[in-house]
């Protein structure tokens, strides 16, 4: 169950990151970044107490931020995603999986 809490967190997430970048042309969007982020933290938080270690659950949560955020950046607004990026982004994901391999829950 702490994985299907993650993996809401994780899009309500980007959700939250991509109406923020809304947000800058039209302000209304604004109130979904808000409403975004407080549900991901909140089911964030559900998988903590379900039982996923913090450092699988936040590591896991921002490296997918992270990879996708450049991802829809580069799709809905253009933004660069250059190979360097690309490459630190699979750094970061690698990182974490090396963590969860570690015997953490």
């Amino acid at each position: 169950m702490e994985w299907l809490y993650l993996v809401g967190a994780i899009i309500l997430g980007e959700c939250g990151t991509i109406s923020f970048r809304l947000g800058l042309e039209r302000p209304l969007w604004f109130a979904a970044t808000v409403v975004s982020y407080a549900c991901a933290w909140t089911l964030l938080s559900l998988a903590l107490i379900a039982g996923l270690g913090i450092g699988i659950g936040y590591g896991t949560w921002a490296a997918s931020s992270i990879a996708l955020t450049a991802i829809l950046g580069r799709v809905l607004f253009r933004d660069p995603l250059t190979p360097t990026m690309m490459l630190g982004s699979l750094l970061i994901m690698s990182g974490v999986l090396v963590i969860s391999l570690n015997g953490s829950h």
